[in-house]
C-alpha cells in the first residue's frame, strides 16, 4: 500500500494548530496575587505580571470581590507604570493588606483604555474593562468571613456598661468575653451578641442599590459589657470558639465621677483606600489616625473618647468603603469609645422625609450616594433610642440625636440633616437635655453637630440653614450655658469667639465662660475639597480673604482637636497633622484666676447678666468691689495659617 500524502493533510493541519497554541500558551501574560490566603500578620499583597506585549503606562490591575463580579464591577484599579520595569511587559506591584470583605479578591489585567474613556474626578481615565489580559487565583482572608473584623467601642446607656460591635459574614452566635486586668481568661465574664444586617433593595439610589456599588454587608454583632468598675483597664475579646476569636483588646471603663475629661475630636474623616477607585479618597485621614494614637500611647491609663461629628467614611453607595474605614480607624475604636453623629454623606438623598421650604438648595441631593442613612444606623449604636423613619420601609435611621457625662463634661450630639426646629421632637429633646444637666458633677457642655451655626465660609446656599440653627437652637446654648459648640462640614479648622446673635462676647483665647458657647468648626481631619473664605465687604477682590472679627482663627490645615477638661477649665487644642504639634489653643474658665477662689456655678452663670454686677458684689462683698472683669485682647488677631490663594 503506497504512502497518501492528501490523508495526512488534515493531521499535519491539526499538529501545527496545537504546536502553535502550545507557543502562544508558553508566552500567554500571567498575573499572580500572593499570599492566597491573608492572615492579621501579612502586610502585603503581591502582584506579579509577566509576558504583556507593547505594554502601555495606561495598562492596569483591577480588583474585584467577589470573584464572580463582571469585568466592570471592580473595587478599583492599579496603573501597572507604578512598577519601574513596566515596560519590559513585566513587573510587581505591592498592595497594602486589603479589609476582609467575606468574599474572596481576584485581580485582572486590562489593557489601556482608549482615549475617548471615562474621566474620573481629576480627568484621569476609568477603566473600561475591554481588553483583558490575565486573570489572577482569588486571595482570602483567614477565616473566610466567619471571624471577628471591623471591632470598635461606644459607650451603652449605663454608666457602667460598654458597648462593642464587629462585623461577621454569618448569623451564627457570637459573644464578647471580659475582665479585669489580673484575672485569667476563664474567670472572664460574658455576654451575647445580636447580629443585624440589611440589604440591597432597602437601599434608596443609586450607586448603593446598583451592583456596581453595593456588596454584602455581612453581620453587625452588638454586645454590651456590663457592671465594669469605674475608670479601671478591662480586657476583652469578641467571637466565637467554632468561628473564631478576635485577638484582645483593652479599654478603660468610663467613671462619671472622674475629676477630669479626655477626648479627641473632629469631623469629615473619609478613609483613604490604596488603589484608584469611583472618586479619590483622602490619604490624610491616615495621618490623623497616626496622630491620635500618638496621644492616646501618651495618656496611658487615662480615660478618652472619641467624636467624629458627620461625615465619616464617605463610602457615597461604594459599600466596601466601609469595611476600609473600619479596619482604618480599628486601632483608636477598639480601644476608645468611638461616638459619631451623622452628616449629609451619610443621610442626604432626594426623598428624605424632612424637606422644609428653606432647606430647598440644602437637602435632597444625593451626597449619600443613595445609602439614606441605613449602614450608618446598622453599623454604629449611640446611645439613647433616637429615631426616625426613612418612608421607604428600609430601617429606620438611628443615632440621630444623644448625650452622656464623661467626667465633667456633658456631651450632647444633634442631626443637622432630620428636623431641629421648635416643636420638633429633635429640639424638645435638646432642650429637656439641657434643663436636666448637673452643673456641679459635670460643669462644661459641649455640643456637636455636623453642618456648622457659624462660619466664614462662603458656602452662601446654606445660609438658610445657619440662620434656622441660631433661631431654633442658639437660645438654648445660651439659655443653659453651653461651653462649646463644635461642628464638621467646612473642611477646615476655625474658633470663633463665644456667639449670641451674631454677636462676639470676648475675643480672648483665655477667659472666664461669658454666658454664650465658643464655636469651632473641626472639619479639617482628611477630606480634601476645601471651600474657599467669604469676602468681607471692605475687601471683596481680595484672593484670601482678612478674617471677620467673629473669627479668631482659621486655617486650612490638616488635623483634629483634644479636649482636656478639669472641674475648674476646660482646653481645646488643634493640632496639626504636618508636625503634631498645637497651631491654636482655647481656654474657658468657670472663675477669674485672680480672684483664688472658685465660685459657686450658680453664680458663674448669673454673673454674666444684666444684674451680675450687682449679684458678685453682694457676694464678694463691697470691700472687695467688682472684682471679676472680662478679658480681652487688643483686637490682634492670631495669623492666618495654610490658606489658599
Amino acid at each position: 500500500m503506497g504512502f497518501n500524502l492528501s490523508s495526512m493533510v488534515p493531521f499535519l493541519l491539526l499538529l501545527l494548530q496545537l504546536a502553535v497554541t502550545v507557543a502562544a500558551a508558553g508566552d500567554a501574560t500571567t498575573l499572580t496575587a500572593t499570599p492566597a490566603t491573608i492572615t492579621r500578620s501579612d502586610q502585603w499583597i503581591t502582584l506579579r505580571w509577566s509576558n504583556l506585549p507593547s505594554p502601555s503606562p495606561l495598562d492596569y490591575v483591577a480588583l474585584y470581590s467577589p470573584p464572580s463580579s463582571a469585568d466592570l464591577h471592580y473595587l478599583g484599579f492599579l496603573f501597572l507604570n507604578a512598577s519601574a520595569s513596566w515596560p519590559t511587559g513585566a513587573g510587581t506591584l505591592l498592595l497594602p493588606r486589603l479589609p476582609d470583605l467575606r468574599a474572596p479578591y481576584q485581580f485582572r489585567l486590562f489593557r489601556s483604555p482608549p482615549a475617548d474613556t471615562r474621566l474620573d474626578q481629576d480627568h484621569d481615565p476609568l477603566p473600561d474593562a475591554r481588553h483583558r489580559a490575565a486573570v489572577s487565583g482569588d486571595v482570602r482572608a483567614e477565616g473566610n468571613g466567619s471571624r471577628p473584623a471591623q471591632v470598635h467601642l461606644a459607650f451603652a446607656d449605663a454608666p457602667d456598661e460598654m458597648r462593642v460591635l464587629f462585623v461577621c459574614g454569618d448569623a451564627g452566635d457570637r459573644a464578647v468575653r471580659y475582665g479585669l486586668l489580673g484575672l485569667r481568661e476563664e474567670e472572664w465574664d460574658e455576654a451575647p451578641a445580636e447580629a443585624r444586617t440589611y440589604e440591597r433593595r432597602q437601599m434608596c439610589g443609586y450607586p448603593a442599590n446598583d451592583i456596581v456599588g453595593w456588596r454584602d454587608p455581612g453581620f453587625v454583632f452588638d454586645a454590651v459589657m456590663k457592671r465594669l468598675q469605674p475608670g479601671r483597664r478591662y480586657f476583652y475579646k469578641v467571637g466565637s470558639d467554632s468561628g473564631g476569636w478576635s485577638e484582645k483588646y483593652s479599654f478603660i471603663s468610663r467613671d462619671i465621677e472622674a475629676n477630669e475629661t479626655i477626648a479627641f475630636l473632629f469631623g469629615d474623616l473619609g478613609t483613604y483606600v490604596p488603589y484608584n477607585t469611583y472618586f479619590r479618597t483622602p490619604q490624610e485621614s491616615l495621618s490623623t489616625v497616626k496622630w491620635i494614637l500618638r496621644d492616646l500611647e501618651v495618656i496611658g491609663d487615662r480615660a478618652a473618647l472619641v467624636s467624629h461629628i458627620g461625615d465619616i467614611s464617605y463610602a457615597r453607595g461604594y459599600a466596601w468603603l466601609w469595611d476600609h474605614f473600619f479596619e482604618q480607624i480599628e486601632p483608636i475604636s477598639s480601644s476608645t469609645p468611638y461616638h459619631v453623629c451623622i452628616g449629609n454623606h451619610e443621610y442626604d438623598w432626594p426623598s428624605q422625609p424632612w424637606s422644609p421650604s428653606w432647606g430647598a438648595n440644602i437637602y435632597n441631593g444625593n451626597d449619600s450616594g443613595g445609602e439614606c442613612g441605613i449602614p450608618y444606623s446598622i453599623k454604629f449604636r449611640m446611645p439613647g433610642n433616637s429615631s426616625l423613619s426613612t418612608g421607604t420601609g428600609a430601617p429606620d435611621t438611628h443615632n440621630l440625636y444623644y448625650s452622656f457625662d464623661a467626667g465633667v463634661v456633658h456631651f450632647v450630639y444633634m442631626s443637622t440633616e432630620t428636623d431641629f426646629t421648635q416643636g420638633s421632637a429633635q429640639h424638645n429633646f435638646i432642650k429637656a437635655d439641657l434643663e436636666r444637666v448637673n452643673r456641679s458633677r459635670t460643669p462644661f457642655i459641649v455640643f456637636q453637630g455636623h453642618r456648622p451655626m457659624y462660619t466664614s465660609s462662603n458656602g452662601t446656599k446654606e445660609t438658610a440653614h445657619r440662620e434656622q440653627m441660631i433661631q431654633h437652637v442658639e437660645q438654648l446654648f445660651v439659655k443653659h450655658n453651653v461651653t462649646l459648640a463644635l461642628w464638621g462640614h467646612i473642611h477646615k479648622y476655625e474658633r470663633f469667639c463665644p456667639m449670641k446673635n451674631y454677636q462676639c462676647l470676648n475675643t480672648s483665647s483665655s477667659f472666664v465662660y461669658p454666658g454664650a458657647p465658643v464655636h469651632v468648626v473641626i472639619g479639617m481631619s482628611g477630606q480634601d475639597r476645601q471651600p474657599s473664605w467669604e469676602a468681607r465687604p471692605d475687601h471683596p477682590d481680595v484672593p484670601i480673604f482678612p478674617q471677620p472679627e467673629r473669627s479668631m482663627y482659621r486655617g486650612t490645615e490638616y488635623g483634629y482637636t483634644k479636649l482636656m477638661a478639669t472641674r475648674e477649665k476646660l482646653t481645646l487644642v488643634y493640632i496639626g497633622n504636618h508636625d503634631g504639634q498645637v497651631h491654636d489653643m482655647v481656654e474657658i474658665f468657670l472663675y477669674d484666676n485672680s480672684m483664688h477662689v472658685k465660685l459657686p456655678p450658680k453664680v458663674i452663670w448669673s454673673y454674666m447678666g444684666i444684674a451680675s454686677s450687682v449679684i458678685l458684689s453682694l457676694l464678694v462683698g463691697i470691700l472687695a468691689g467688682f472684682l471679676v472683669r472680662r478679658k480681652r485682647d487688643s483686637g490682634r488677631w492670631i495669623p492666618i495659617v495654610n490658606e489658599e490663594a
